[in-house]
């Protein structure tokens, strides 16, 4: 049987330098194959990939403000393409700029729409000409961003514009199902005050000599 794997996939072999060199961009020292794309060329390359049949899959945002090598800059964001026929995968490492900005994808890729709103919500990247850049997970009236390594956590009432508060204890308690907690469901099913599941039936052991 021929063998379907493309050189391009592996980051160790000159085809893959070969096609990033093609692209007009630098490989990234990375365990996955990485690219490094400046933000002001970020369009250029997506609509080139976009163009070769890449989709974007996901983008998550990365804080290196406790990491023990030193960075470009604080944030990052990692925009992971795949292609779905020859399989090859790339990583598009784009460091943010001072402004905190960088811009949308959802022109090339529609799905960049919640995935960058998710950035967003939990690092505090901006995404400029995203239609739509609302928060997704977080409540409208936390402060701050979750995933930002200055974010406060612990066991400690996380505070909101409005005075409320988010208690740990009352919060745990819902999670492990000790009570309906502040969201009204029960750990485990999931199930909130609705009646438990029964366990499964399990046949009768059968007596030596019979069938089961």
């Amino acid at each position: 049987m021929t063998s379907t794997f493309d050189p391009r996939r592996d980051p160790l072999t000159p085809q893959f330098a070969d096609w990033l060199q093609g692209l007009g961009v630098k490989p990234d020292d990375s365990a996955e194959p990485t690219a490094l794309v400046p933000a002001d060329d970020l369009l250029r390359v997506a609509a080139l990939l976009k163009t070769d049949g890449f989709m974007l899959l996901d983008s998550v945002g990365l804080d290196y403000s406790k990491y023990v090598e030193k960075r470009p800059a604080r944030f990052c964001v990692l925009h992971n393409v795949f292609h779905p026929t020859d399989h090859r995968r790339l990583f598009l490492r784009v460091y943010v700029p001072d402004s905190g900005e960088l811009p949308t994808l959802y022109g090339v890729w529609k799905s960049a729409n919640y995935l960058e709103r998710e950035v967003y919500d939990l690092m505090g990247v901006v995404f400029t000409g995203h239609p739509d850049l609302r928060k997704v997970l977080t409540p409208d009236d936390l402060e701050g961003h979750p995933l930002r390594k200055d974010f406060p956590v612990g066991e400690t009432p996380t505070l909101f514009r409005d005075g409320r508060f988010l208690d740990p204890a009352a919060f745990r308690a819902g999670m492990t199902g000790q009570s309906a907690g502040l969201t009204g469901w029960k750990g485990g099913q999931r199930r909130g005050e609705m009646n438990e599941p029964l366990p499964p039936t399990m046949p009768a052991a059968s007596k030596e000599g019979e069938p089961l």
